[in-house]
C-alpha cells in the first residue's frame, strides 16, 4: 500500500460547459467591454464560448471570473451575477431543479447532476441533526482564489430556491471557504442568515422540515426526459470516478460537519465497510491516507490566506483542538503552522514541504472532530 507520505496524484483536468460563462459575458457586454479582446487575453476565443455545449478548462473559468472582477473593479461580481440567475440559465439541470417537488429533492438533483455542467466539483446533501446541509466545493486546492465562483454559486442557488419554491426562503447558515472580503453585509442581507467564513467548504445549512415541504406535484414524464438528457451529457464528457475519487469527494464535503468513518462513507457509497476498505486497498490507498492528504493539501491553502488563524484552520479541517493540528502539521512539513503562514505571506507563494512528512499524524484520529463518532461536529 502506498505510504501516506506521498502527495495525492494529479487529477484529470476538469472541464466546464461554456454555457456557465453566459451570465458573465452578458454582464461584460453591458459594461461595453471588448469581449473578443478580453477572451484573447485569457487564451479563449468567441467561437469556443458561444457554443453552450462546448467545454473549457475549469481552471480557466475560475481565473477568468477572478480577473473580470479585478478588471471591472467589482469585487462583488459573483454576487451581482448570482442575483440575476434563472433556472434556464443553467440548462436542463436548472429546469429539473425548478420542477422538483421539494427544496430537498431540488438540491439532491443539483448534487447528482452537477457533472452535466462542470467537472472537478464536489457537491452533496446530507443530514446533521435536524438540519440538512448542501455542500459545494471545487476539488482542486490549487485553484485559488475562487471567491467569485463560490459566491456566485451560492447566491444563484438561493435565487433559484426563492424563484422556484418560496420567495421568503432563508437558510439557517451560509458557509464560505474563503476569508471575509468585499461587502460582507451585502451577503447577509441577500441570504437573510448568518454568513460564516474560512469554513471547510461552501454550504447552505437549512431546516430539514422546511426543505421537505411539498410545493408541487412533478410531471414524471417530463422529469424522466430531462434526467435522460442530463445523464447523456454526463456520459459524453466524464469517465466514471474511482472509489478513491469518490472517497476524496466525500471527505472534502463532510470534513468538520459529519463523521468521516469507513462505516459512514460505505453507507453513502452503498457498500459494506469491509468492501470499501478492500476497494481502497486495491487502489493502493486507505481512508486514513486520503484524509491525511486532504488535510495537508487544504491546510497549506488555508494558512496562506491573509488573516488566517491556526485555530480556525484546525476547526475547518475537523480537528478537535489546535494542538492536535499543530502536531500533525509539523509532522508533515517540519514547520509550525504559524511559521509556514509567515513565510507564505512574506514570499507571496506557498512554501514547499521542507522535511520528510511523518507517516501519519500521531494520535490524530483519537482527537479529531468529524472522524470519530464520539466527537460529533459542532
Amino acid at each position: 500500500m502506498a505510504s501516506s507520505n506521498t502527495l495525492p496524484p494529479k487529477r484529470r483536468a476538469a472541464l466546464i460547459r461554456a454555457s456557465a460563462l453566459a451570465p458573465l459575458f452578458s454582464h461584460l457586454s453591458r459594461y461595453k467591454v471588448d469581449l473578443a479582446g478580453f477572451l484573447s487575453r485569457h487564451g479563449l476565443n468567441q467561437g469556443t464560448v458561444t457554443n453552450p455545449y462546448s467545454m473549457l478548462p475549469l481552471a480557466q473559468y475560475v481565473r477568468l471570473f477572478e480577473r473580470a472582477a479585478a478588471e471591472l473593479n467589482e469585487p462583488n461580481l459573483g454576487i451581482l451575477l448570482g442575483q440575476k440567475i434563472r433556472p434556464a440559465d443553467i440548462g436542463p439541470m436548472g429546469v429539473l431543479f425548478s420542477l422538483s417537488p421539494t427544496v430537498r429533492v431540488g438540491f439532491e438533483r443539483l448534487s447528482s447532476y452537477v457533472k452535466a455542467l462542470q467537472g472537478g466539483t464536489q457537491s452533496t446533501l446530507f443530514e446533521v441533526g435536524e438540519d440538512l446541509v448542501w455542500s459545494y466545493r471545487i476539488a482542486d486546492a490549487e485553484l485559488w482564489p475562487r471567491r467569485q465562483d463560490a459566491e456566485y454559486t451560492l447566491v444563484a442557488n438561493c435565487q433559484l430556491v426563492r424563484s422556484c419554491f418560496a420567495s421568503d426562503w432563508r437558510p439557517v447558515e451560509v458557509h464560505f471557504e474563503h476569508a471575509e472580503d468585499g461587502d460582507t453585509a451585502l451577503l447577509q442581507r441577500i441570504f437573510r442568515a448568518p454568513v460564516l467564513y474560512r469554513q471547510s467548504g461552501n454550504r447552505f445549512v437549512m431546516r430539514r422540515e422546511d426543505a421537505s415541504q411539498v410545493h408541487r406535484t412533478e410531471d414524471r414524464g417530463l422529469i424522466t426526459i430531462l434526467e435522460h438528457h442530463i445523464a447523456d451529457l454526463i456520459g459524453q464528457d466524464n469517465d466514471e470516478d474511482s472509489i478513491t475519487d469518490q472517497v476524496r469527494a466525500l471527505i472534502g464535503l463532510y470534513i468538520g460537519q459529519k463523521a468521516i468513518t469507513l462505516e459512514t462513507l460505505a453507507r453513502d457509497l452503498r457498500m459494506s465497510p469491509r468492501s470499501l476498505q478492500r476497494r481502497l486497498g486495491e487502489e493502493n490507498t486507505s481512508l486514513r491516507e486520503l484524509l491525511t492528504q486532504h488535510r495537508r493539501e487544504m491546510a497549506r491553502v488555508y494558512l496562506t490566506q491573509k488573516g488566517a488563524r491556526v485555530s480556525e484552520v484546525a476547526s475547518a479541517l475537523g480537528y478537535s483542538d489546535e494542538t492536535v493540528f499543530w502536531r500533525a502539521f509539523r509532522g508533515w512539513t517540519g514547520m509550525e503552522p504559524s511559521a509556514f503562514r509567515r513565510l507564505a505571506l512574506a514570499t507571496g507563494s506557498m512554501p514547499d514541504d521542507v522535511a520528510a512528512e511523518a507517516d501519519t499524524e500521531t494520535g490524530s484520529q483519537a482527537g479529531v472532530r468529524g472522524d470519530d463518532p464520539s466527537h460529533p461536529p459542532d
